[in-house]
């Protein structure tokens, strides 16, 4: 058994459509010269899960080289003209790799996989195409979300400094991911919509359904609430790291953009 792309642009809902058109417009603008490779939107807009005013519009950009600060600072541009212009989405976000990155060894089975997975091709060769088709092993589940626990004394350090809105969404959603991909292996299959993670993480875990459904709560629909995030950190966090080390082991070297 083989994982599908879960996305395409037609599934974009008919009021994200001129969202996905005026980034496939902007994105040529701002890398020129031939510095982009390829374009990709992922999250809910390709999978047609979206909510007017609450969504983001999730972009990743292939570079030819990898990227430099002036590429970042487009990047920024780039975000920042996207969600002034359309009241429909909740803010936007662009990731830039370096195609030898994407296409690596070290990253085979993250960025590769979240490329050839997770990511929708908007412009340019899709670089799919140059990775395998991946299958539902401890191996992927390893390399994808193997390294929570380098995430967690960053999140407890973002905790003590005030819980903010990001914070709670951060946690709410590499929580639910975390949990998916943990069963990812005995389960067979994928999904990044967070109330079905929770769910499918639920089968095989019952004594932890009521706290991962929160999680995904939190990140669906965060608020900077103290309490809640301190309950995550402190209960359902570490032994998701404990659980995936005992069923997949750890990450060898972390991916540099984790959050």
């Amino acid at each position: 058994m083989h994982l599908e792309r879960e996305g395409s642009l037609d599934r974009v809902q008919p009021e994200f459509r001129p969202v996905v058109a005026a980034a496939r417009q902007e994105i040529p603008r701002r890398f020129p010269g031939g510095r982009l490779h390829s374009a990709y939107v992922y999250g809910s807009i390709p999978r047609g899960a979206t909510r007017p005013g609450r969504s983001d519009l999730d972009l990743m950009l292939a570079l030819r080289q990898e990227p430099t600060p002036a590429d970042r600072e487009a990047a920024r541009e780039l975000e920042d003209v996207l969600d002034a212009a359309h009241p429909q989405i909740d803010g936007a976000g662009v990731l830039l790799f370096g195609v030898a990155t994407l296409l690596s060894d070290l990253e085979r089975y993250d960025l590769g996989w979240f490329t050839a997975c997770l990511c929708t091709p908007l412009l340019g060769p899709d670089l799919g195409a140059e990775l395998p088709r991946y299958r539902p092993t401890s191996l992927l589940a390893r390399e994808t979300n193997g390294d929570l626990h380098l995430v967690l004394p960053r999140w407890e350090e973002r905790l003590r400094a005030g819980v903010t809105t990001a914070l709670a969404r951060d946690v709410g959603r590499r929580l639910t991911r975390t949990g998916m991909a943990l069963v990812l292996p005995r389960h067979g299959r994928w999904t990044s919509d967070l109330l079905s993670q929770a769910a499918i993480f639920g089968d095989y875990y019952s004594d932890r359904a009521r706290l991962m459904a929160r999680a995904a709560a939190l990140g669906l629909d965060p608020v900077p609430d103290r309490a809640e995030v301190s309950v995550l950190l402190r209960d359902l966090a570490p032994w998701l790291v404990g659980e995936y080390l005992r069923r997949h082991g750890v990450k060898a070297v972390p991916t540099a953009t984790e959050t």
